[in-house]
């Protein structure tokens, strides 16, 4: 069988799509796999914050129409970057098991979050980021960071900014540890990651039931349940992607503790709240999003939201 995979063409979109795709070999040598990179809307767009070009499919539309037009048969995301709104033609049809989920803290001159001076400048694309940040460090001040990772790095490297924040998944999957001075996980306590953060996904047209059944053999059962779960939260809760909204499931023996932050991007309000569940099925893992979402809404994360998305990144 021969198959094109659409991906983005940074360094991790291509070592996601690859690995990927190695996977697929392993289980079937038969296969042949092209890798096609693709350009998105978000990747052509850099010199502003994601906030104000967001809206649906920044990384995913153009892979999508190429999908929808026949030109690739199935795509490679980061499940970040994956609307919560799935399309009705496309399906999520393989999640990987999950690497780290944390945010990383990166700085070329200091060592942590807190080790920061008085008004040092944080790079970060993420509102959910931003509104933590200033939770926590009300004296920091943000910039958007756009980019690949590497060229954050460079950016970093360069003096634009005292630190960075990136995803720990990325930075372990490009080998970066050891490329700049202080790279250092950030607790999920201090900071809550995005949904899905850690996955990677593959997708496919939904009535190609074969190609669905193929990448089904190479999901992961444990890292479906929790990105179901964060998933249906956040469109339950209608946060998006480029809202302030931090969400983290948990699957352990098969009980579900997620928890959940959203906030005004200065950091000045914030609403956490978190529930446990049994969970052994998709239904439960969506069941359980819901219900965290139906109580942050009950305790105003709604009106929240609303405001957050009044206040301007840039101002911060």
């Amino acid at each position: 069988m021969r198959l094109q995979l659409g991906t983005r063409a940074s360094a991790l979109a291509l070592w996601q799509a690859e690995y990927i795709r190695s996977l697929l070999l392993a289980m079937d040598r038969n296969l042949e796999i092209e890798i096609v990179k693709v350009q998105t809307k978000g990747d052509a767009i850099l010199n502003k914050p994601l906030s104000k070009i967001g809206g649906k499919g920044l990384f995913t539309q153009e892979i999508e129409n190429a999908m929808h037009a026949g030109e690739l048969d199935f795509a490679v995301h980061s499940l970040k970057d994956v609307p919560v709104d799935e399309d009705g033609e496309f399906v999520l049809a393989a999640f990987s098991e999950r690497e780290d989920r944390r945010d990383c803290f990166v700085s070329e001159h200091f060592a942590s979050l807190e080790s920061l001076p008085k008004g040092a400048l944080v790079g970060t694309t993420s509102l959910r980021r931003t509104m933590q940040l200033k939770h926590l460090r009300p004296d920091l001040r943000t910039q958007s960071l756009r980019g690949n990772v590497i060229t954050r790095l460079e950016r970093l490297r360069s003096g634009h900014f005292d630190a960075i924040i990136l995803a720990s998944a990325g930075v372990q999957r490009l080998g970066l540890q050891g490329k700049v001075a202080h790279i250092v996980p950030i607790p999920i306590e201090t900071l809550i990651p995005a949904v899905g953060q850690g996955i990677v996904v593959a997708q496919c047209k939904r009535n190609n039931h074969a190609l669905c059944a193929l990448l089904g053999r190479i999901s992961d059962s444990k890292a479906t349940l929790e990105a179901l779960c964060e998933r249906s939260f956040s469109r339950s809760l209608g946060g998006g992607c480029q809202a302030p909204v931090g969400i983290c499931a948990v699957l352990n023996h098969g009980i579900c503790r997620v928890e959940a932050i959203v906030g005004l991007l200065d950091g000045s309000t914030i609403l956490k709240e978190s529930l446990e569940s049994p969970v052994s099925s998709d239904d439960d893992a969506q069941r359980l999003g819901i219900a965290l979402a139906d109580l942050m809404r009950c305790k105003g994360a709604k009106a929240l939201l609303a405001q957050a998305r009044e206040m301007d990144f840039e101002g911060l």
